[in-house]
C-alpha cells in the first residue's frame, strides 16, 4: 500500500559553538509519520548514547504497535526508551546518570499527536502565528508558561537548564501522569510544525522563528538550516537541532505566489429549508428598513472618522525608476513592497516595520540616483529604524551612478538578505550607532571600498555571507563585536580583522 505523504520535513542540528559533542539527534521518518527531537544529558559520551538509545527503541517501538491507539503507542515508546535508557545506565558507570529530554510528533492524515518530555519543545505554524503546544517541564519553563517572566527574561535565566522530568534517570511506567505529556491537535494542510531542542528556543525569540518560518519557500531542509544558523549566530551555547514540518498548502507569507480562485462544488439539497428561508428574508427585511431609513435621514455635516487599514502588499511599476521611492514613502507599519524585475533608483529611506522584497531574486536592480540631494550616493539608507527587511536586490555602482555607500544602517536592525551589492567606492555596507542588523546570505564583492564598515557599539549578526574581492575585508574599530557565523571572507585586498 502506498503512503501520499501530505507534508514535506526537513531537519538540521549542530553542535553549536560552545560545545564539543553533539548530544542532539533528530530522526525523521516519513514512512511512520515520526518527527523526533532528542537532547541527551550527561556527561562525556553519556548523553549522546542516550539520545541514539531513545531514537532507535522509540522508532522499533512505534513500527512494532500499529494495532493500539495513537496516543497509547507514543506513550509504551516513550516508556520503553526510558527504561531502556535506565538499564544501560546500571550496566557501566559511565553511563551511570545519563538521560534524555525529547518531543515527539506523530502525523496521521489531519492529526497530530504530541508525546513531550522535558524542555525541547513544539511549535504550530498556522494563520500567521506561531504557537507553543507543549509545556516546559522546567522551573524556568512554568514561570514563562504561566507568565511570571518574559521570553526574554526566561531566555536569560541562569536556571534555564534545568529540567524536573526527563526520560532515564529512573523506571517508569507508561500511565505516570507525572511522566509523558500527551497532546492531540488537528494538523491543518496550510499549517506548520516545528520541534526544536532548547539550543533554538534559548537563542532565538519565538518572533524571530516566526520570522525564518515566514520565508518558506518550499524547502523544508533549509528552513530547518536556518533556525539552526540564527541560533549559532546568537551565540550558539548549546548543540541545536531543528524539526520543520510544512503541510502540502503552507507557504510563509513573504513568499509571493499566485492565487487561484478554486471552485467547489455545492452538496446537498439545492432548496432551503423552510426555517432558514424565513430567517433570511426576516434578515432582508431589516436590511432594506436600515437602508429606506438612511435615505430618509440627511446626512450628519461631521467628518466621518478615518478606517485604519491593515499591512498591505504593494506590486511597484518597473517602468517606473523610482517607484520603490514612492510606495516607500506612504508606507506603514507591516506593508510589504514587491518589486519586479528591473532597474530602478534610491535612496530608499526605509521605514520601520516595512518589507521591499525582490519577487525575483538577483533581477531587481537598485542604483544611486545622481540628481538626488538627499543621502547622495547611497542605495539604501535605515536611520532609527527598530525592523525592517531588504531582500534579493542586487545594489551596484557605475560612472553613471557612482555608490559611495551601499546600504547604511544606522541606530536601526534593518535585515539584508540574499542582496548581491558591488562597486560601492567608501563601503558596501555602513554599520554605526545602537545598530543590530541581520545581514544573511549576501554576495559582497567588486567593491573598491571595504566590504563592511562597523563602528561601535553596533553588533551585526553575520550569517552565510559571501565576502571577496573587495578593497577590504571587515573594517571594524576596536570596540566593535560583530557576531559571525560560516561566512566566506576570501581574497580582499587587506585582511579582514
Amino acid at each position: 500500500m502506498t503512503t501520499v505523504t501530505s507534508w514535506c520535513a526537513g531537519s538540521a542540528t549542530d553542535t553549536g559553538l560552545e560545545r564539543s559533542v553533539n548530544e542532539d539527534r533528530v530522526l525523521v521518518d516519513e514512512d511512520l509519520g515520526l518527527f523526533l527531537v532528542v537532547d541527551g544529558l550527561g556527561g562525556h559520551a553519556a548523553g549522546e548514547f542516550a539520545a541514539e538509545t531513545a531514537v532507535e527503541v522509540i522508532r522499533a517501538e512505534l513500527s512494532n504497535t500499529a494495532g493500539l491507539g495513537v496516543p497509547e503507542r507514543v506513550r509504551l515508546a516513550i516508556t520503553a526508551a526510558n527504561n531502556r535508557i535506565y538499564e544501560l545506565a546500571q550496566s557501566s558507570p559511565e553511563w551511570n546518570g545519563m538521560a534524555c529530554v525529547l518531543t515527539l510528533a506523530l502525523l496521521a492524515g489531519d492529526h497530530l499527536t504530541i508525546g513531550h518530555v522535558g524542555d525541547s519543545r513544539l511549535y504550530l505554524m498556522w494563520n500567521g502565528a506561531l504557537r507553543k503546544l507543549t509545556s516546559d517541564h522546567s522551573p524556568v519553563g512554568e514561570q514563562e508558561d504561566r507568565g511570571e517572566l518574559s521570553e526574554e527574561q526566561a531566555m536569560r535565566h541562569p536556571r534555564r537548564n534545568e529540567v524536573f522530568r526527563d526520560v532515564g534517570s529512573c523506571l517508569r511506567e507508561s500511565a505516570d501522569p507525572e511522566f509523558i505529556e500527551i497532546k492531540t491537535a488537528a494538523f491543518h494542510p496550510d499549517a506548520a510544525l516545528l520541534l526544536a531542542s532548547d539550543g533554538l528556543s534559548d537563542c532565538v525569540s519565538s518572533a524571530e522563528m516566526l520570522n525564518i518560518v515566514e520565508r518558506y519557500d518550499g524547502d523544508a531542509a533549509k528552513t530547518a538550516r536556518l533556525l539552526v544558523e540564527a541560533a549559532n549566530a546568537a551565540g550558539g551555547r548549546d548543540n541545536v537541532s531543528a524539526i520543520f514540518v510544512a503541510g502540502a498548502a503552507f507557504l510563509g507569507s513573504r513568499v509571493l505566489r499566485a492565487r487561484h480562485a478554486t471552485t467547489r462544488m455545492r452538496t446537498g439539497s439545492s432548496g432551503w429549508p423552510g426555517f432558514a428561508r424565513g430567517i433570511f428574508l426576516f434578515l432582508a427585511g431589516i436590511v432594506l428598513g436600515i437602508l429606506l431609513w438612511r435615505i430618509a435621514t440627511p446626512p450628519k455635516t461631521e467628518s466621518p472618522l478615518p478606517i485604519p487599514r491593515g499591512p498591505k502588499e504593494t506590486l511597484v511599476n518597473p517602468a517606473d525608476s523610482l517607484a520603490i521611492v514612492k510606495a516607500l514613502s506612504t508606507a506603514l507599519p507591516g506593508d510589504t513592497i514587491n518589486v519586479p524585475p528591473g532597474d530602478y533608483l534610491g535612496p530608499l529611506l526605509w521605514r520601520d516595520r516595512v518589507s521591499v522584497v525582490s519577487i525575483a531574486p538577483g533581477r531587481a536592480i537598485l542604483r544611486s540616483d545622481p540628481a538626488s540631494s538627499a543621502e547622495p550616493g547611497i542605495a539604501v539608507v535605515a536611520r532609527g529604524v527598530p525592523v525592517g527587511r531588504f531582500e534579493g536586490f542586487r545594489i551596484v555602482g557605475d560612472e553613471t551612478h557612482p555608490l559611495r555607500t551601499g546600504i547604511l544602517i544606522v541606530n536601526s536592525s534593518l535585515e539584508a538578505d540574499d542582496a548581491e551589492i558591488s562597486g560601492a567606492i567608501d563601503a558596501a555596507i555602513r554599520v554605526e550607532g545602537e545598530s543590530h542588523p541581520l545581514l544573511l546570505g549576501n554576495f559582497i564583492h567588486s567593491n573598491s571600498g571595504a566590504a563592511l564598515v562597523i563602528r561601535h557599539p553596533a553588533v551585526p549578526r553575520l550569517v552565510a555571507n559571501q565576502i571577496s574581492e573587495n578593497g577590504s575585508g571587515i573594517d571594524t574599530d576596536p570596540k566593535a563585536q560583530p557576531v559571525l557565523f560560516r561566512n566566506v571572507i576570501e581574497r580582499n585586498g587587506k585582511q579582514s580583522r
